[in-house]
């Protein structure tokens, strides 16, 4: 998901992003962790993306 959509999104839901892509990143970590994970370039993609969320939902939340 691009910076362009987040910022058509709602603020609500916005923030289920959020809280969905935070869960994702806690998943990634484990298999990265206990070496399940296939593509070690995911964990960073996800991370990435949480940090787009934050920031936009960040940007509204202080109305810009």
């Amino acid at each position: 998901m691009n910076v362009a959509d987040l910022k058509q999104m709602e603020l609500s839901d916005i923030q289920a992003k959020v809280k969905a892509l935070e869960e994702d990143v806690f998943r990634v970590r484990f298999q990265h962790a206990t070496s399940q994970l296939q593509d070690s370039s995911q964990l960073k993609k996800t991370r990435r993306e949480l940090a787009r969320a934050k920031t936009v939902l960040r940007e509204k939340q202080l109305g810009k």
